[in-house]
């Protein structure tokens, strides 16, 4: 998951973290990291929608000029 990163220097990693936001903070952190992460999923499936819809749009539009 992490590629050459041990488990030493995830454990150094989370300790520096602690040290410079402190135990209040952490939480905070993650809290809107997990709210970014939300909105950016929810972004991603509007535009996967949008994308499978475009086709039919298209369809339509094509349908309707031969009608005329």
């Amino acid at each position: 998951m992490f590629g050459n990163i041990g488990t030493g220097e995830i454990i150094l990693i989370l300790l520096v973290v602690l040290i410079l936001f402190g135990a209040k903070k952490i939480p905070e952190l993650a809290q809107g990291l997990g709210k970014g992460i939300r909105e950016f999923k929810k972004a991603m499936r509007d535009v996967e929608e949008e994308i499978k819809q475009e086709p039919d749009k298209i369809e339509s539009k094509k349908d309707e000029a031969e009608k005329k």
